[in-house]
């Protein structure tokens, strides 16, 4: 009888608690409705008060499943499931074999398809990738060890957890970490890596009250061991003509710190560099750098048009090769970011494929191929990838989305907001604590490892030793009617006879 007394008893708080939450919700809803009718900043809440804001979770949520129920594997952008996978199929030290053939479609036109050899290396005749000589002129130059590396991901774009797991998985695959244009952090130090410091237009971490070039800071940072190179950021893919954007949400006083802004503002770069005017400039700006730091400097640009750089090339032969630039990257307008204007990711820029071409053919036409370094970047992330653009002409590759893969990234698209889910792109400190570092610096180096590895085994199939002998005459590409032709037919290299 207690027991039935009981449950009675609970059922009645039940109901009550029922009708307590109806009379909430209802009141709620009564209350919406006349704010629904009353603004005036959206058509469709006010015709449809309360039902309109289906609408707007609908459109949220759709995000949600189209990622992860409805679209294919190899249909979503940025980067689809395909893609996602491998990477972190890599990062986890997980096979990457798969059965039963490729969900990739062969006949869509620009696909690459890369050309085996009748009769490719013995398993003991492969070699591994030889380290590269950049900045030969160079007081200090520097022996790069890795074909593949990390592109600039600055620490306010990213988290400290994000720039030390990074830092500390470059060490462990000595390969480099580009700091971005963010300023040297204590973190990209403490994980031991080579470092590439970029100066970006706003001179962070380098610069006077007025935003100039501060020499003596600069030498400060050329004095760090760990700092083989200086990269200018002239412009970068996702937002060509337009500096870095960082919301003032994202920094924080130590952020603040490092760059040399106040607390509370946005951060918000020129859209080009002050001292450049002209090509004259940009290589008296270089030879500037190189001059105060001792070390190889170069540039990363997007390409608009490769006409004028023939211009630029005619002028270092103008002034003799010493004056060249150590190295050259080229960023593709599919270049993602943190933060840019939608029709700046969306419309502006040469597309990798297109620009890492002209500009090695530019190189090599003026007798530059051993002189200067062509670095390519702007969503290369798999194996193929990386082999692409070496085939291209590009003598390394850098990545920064595929790396964030690897420290666990979802692609939520939040990285302008600061409630990034993972911990990578945001400073709160609630959600850093899911990413952890003695994990994830792991996951970065195998990442690393894996796509060497699998580059090695795509140059060994075609039947070279080692991925830099690689060439266009390797590589075909699908055309409209679901043909492929070689690479080297469709653009001639210069170091290459062109094969049929």
């Amino acid at each position: 009888m207690q027991i039935w007394n009981w449950a009675m008893g609970a059922l009645q708080v039940l109901a009550l608690l029922f009708v307590l939450i109806i009379g909430i919700v209802a009141a709620w809803a009564f209350v919406l409705y006349f704010l629904d009718k009353a603004q005036t900043r959206d058509a469709i809440l006010r015709n449809y008060p309360v039902i309109g804001h289906f609408r707007n979770w609908f459109s949220m949520l759709g995000e949600f499943f189209r990622q992860y129920f409805f679209a294919m594997d190899r249909e979503e952008m940025p980067f689809n499931r395909a893609q996602r996978d491998w990477i972190y199929r890599a990062a986890n030290g997980k096979g990457n074999t798969v059965a039963f053939g490729s969900t990739r479609n062969l006949s869509t036109p620009g696909t690459t398809i890369f050309m085996n050899a009748a009769f490719p290396p013995l398993d003991d005749q492969f070699a591994s990738t030889e380290p590269l000589v950049i900045g030969q002129y160079c007081r200090v130059p520097y022996n790069a060890k890795s074909i593949f590396n990390i592109s600039g991901m600055s620490y306010g774009a990213i988290s400290k957890p994000a720039v030390l797991a990074l830092s500390k998985g470059a060490k462990e695959a000595d390969i480099w970490l580009n700091t971005g244009e963010g300023g040297l952090s204590p973190f990209h130090l403490e994980g031991g890596a080579d470092l590439v410091y970029q100066i970006g237009t706003a001179k962070y971490g380098i610069r006077d009250e007025d935003g100039n070039l501060d020499e003596d800071k600069l030498r400060a940072i050329a004095a760090h061991d760990q700092v083989k190179m200086f990269e200018i950021k002239l412009s970068q893919g996702a937002k060509p003509g337009k500096g870095g954007i960082l919301p003032a949400e994202k920094i924080t006083p130590e952020i603040a710190l490092i760059r040399g802004l106040r607390p509370g503002e946005d951060g918000i770069s020129p859209n080009r560099h002050r001292e450049v005017d002209d090509f004259g400039d940009l290589l008296d700006f270089i030879n500037h750098i190189r001059d105060i730091t001792g070390k190889p400097t170069g540039f990363k640009l997007v390409v608009g048009s490769s006409r004028p750089w023939a211009e630029f090339f005619e002028l270092i032969i103008e002034r003799g090769i010493e004056s060249a630039p150590d190295f050259i990257t080229i960023d593709g307008g599919e270049g993602g970011t943190g933060a840019a204007p939608m029709p700046l990711i969306d419309l502006v820029g040469m597309p990798i494929k297109e620009a890492l071409i002209r500009i090695a053919d530019l190189r090599d036409k003026y007798g530059l191929h051993d002189r200067v370094r062509l670095i390519a970047a702007g969503k290369l992330v798999n194996p193929s990838d990386v082999a692409w653009a070496i085939c291209a002409g590009a003598d390394f590759v850098c990545s920064a989305r595929g790396f964030m893969f690897s420290l666990g990234c979802i692609q939520a698209l939040k990285c302008n907001k600061n409630t990034c889910p993972t911990g990578i792109t945001t400073h709160d400190p609630k959600l850093q604590a899911g990413l952890v570092v003695e994990d994830k610096y792991k996951k970065v180096a195998a990442y690393a490892k894996a796509s060497i590895k699998e580059l090695e085994t795509i140059a060994h199939s075609v039947g070279v030793l080692e991925p830099r002998q690689m060439r266009r005459s390797h590589v075909r590409i699908v055309q409209a009617d679901g043909t492929s032709i070689p690479l080297d037919r469709i653009v001639p290299s210069y170091n290459e006879p062109t094969l049929m």
